[in-house]
């Protein structure tokens, strides 16, 4: 089940009592990748979103975790920095931070609706290796909250993505310039989660097709950029790579120059594809050996039994759009499976 932003929780980042139901009831999944979880109350981008740096948050979350394991599920925790992608109003007035200050194409989803993106503030050079000890901080929490191992978050253009694109990173410190100066705060990340968890525990999820959210331009060289990136996490001996192939929610085109197989080659643990997957592309791809996991994300939200769906052939449920985020139970953990009615009155 692949991270899904549904934005039920409250104003201080923790998840509802009904989120464990949600999840719950998804566990067939095998493997479930949370919703984006804010890694520090600087991260958010997004109101109603979880976090994961506080106790309150952690004891939040442990009934969650537990849902899914009664049920014999594994969950991770993705870890999440939005960026620039998030408004002042999300932060006590104060700029969102960015590699560079370069606005963003759209609007953030605020408590008072959408409003437009502004410019951000440029990160100091020195500020860098703070963000790096809040994920370090957020994988420990994750562990404390039971979870069975950690997606990182480096795809969507959010902050890691916006520090590895040149179109968004334009520092002349060590985290600029260069691929290799531009990958280093991402795998900076990616080594201090480690430390927490082991690499055969963690999972990144990269896009380099992707130009939502913000309307963000592709890297220069996209190819060469993403080659350098994998072959770094192979080496760091990551579980997986979440790869989202085409741009999301919309397509599953792939620009030129970007070569998703590559990708999966240059990499030596699993490749989980991702991006309007239905069953009959995957097996086609399966039986091309193109990937070795899927990962399905808004089948789930209306059919918490999509697995067996699946399996038997039977119809899927669609979620109306009013329901996808926001809200409280209904249009989120209360839908059926196929033993009774589906759908919402």
């Amino acid at each position: 089940m692949a991270p899904l932003t549904r934005s039920r929780s409250d104003e201080e980042g923790v998840p509802p009592g009904f989120a464990a139901d949600y999840y719950g009831q998804r566990a067939d999944a095998g493997l479930i990748i949370t919703e984006a979880t804010n890694i520090s109350a600087q991260a958010r981008g997004y109101a109603m979103t979880p976090g994961i740096w506080s106790d309150a948050q952690v004891a939040a979350w442990r009934p969650i975790v537990e849902a899914v394991h009664r049920r014999e599920g594994m969950i991770f925790l993705q870890l999440w920095h939005t960026g620039r992608i998030s408004h002042p109003d999300l932060h006590g007035g104060e700029l969102p931070v960015a590699p560079s200050a370069i606005a963003a194409e759209g609007q953030a989803f605020t408590n008072d609706g959408l409003k437009d993106f502004v410019t951000p503030r440029a990160l100091e050079t020195d500020e860098i290796p703070g963000i790096v000890e809040d994920y370090r901080h957020a994988a420990a929490q994750a562990k404390a909250a039971g979870f069975d191992g950690v997606e990182v978050h480096a795809a969507n253009n959010y902050l890691l993505e916006q520090f590895i694109r040149d179109s968004t990173n334009r520092r002349t410190d060590e985290y600029g310039g260069s691929i290799e100066n531009r990958l280093r705060f991402p795998l900076d990340v990616v080594r201090a989660v480690v430390e927490v968890w082991g690499a055969k525990r963690v999972g990144i999820r990269i896009s380099p097709a992707t130009t939502e959210p913000g309307k963000t331009p592709l890297d220069s060289q996209p190819a060469q950029t993403f080659d350098a990136f994998v072959d770094a996490l192979s080496e760091i001996g990551l579980l997986y790579i979440h790869d989202i192939e085409g741009v999301t929610q919309q397509t599953r085109d792939v620009p030129d120059g970007i070569d998703f197989q590559e990708l999966r080659k240059r990499f030596t643990g699993a490749y989980i594809a991702n991006n309007q997957y239905t069953l009959e592309l995957a097996e086609e791809a399966l039986t091309h050996g193109d990937a070795d996991l899927f990962s399905f994300g808004r089948p789930f939200l209306a059919n918490p039994d999509l697995v067996e769906r699946l399996r038997t052939g039977a119809p899927l449920a669609e979620a109306p759009k009013q329901y996808w985020y926001g809200g409280g139970s209904v249009g989120y953990s209360d839908w059926s499976g196929m033993s009774a009615p589906v759908g919402l009155d």
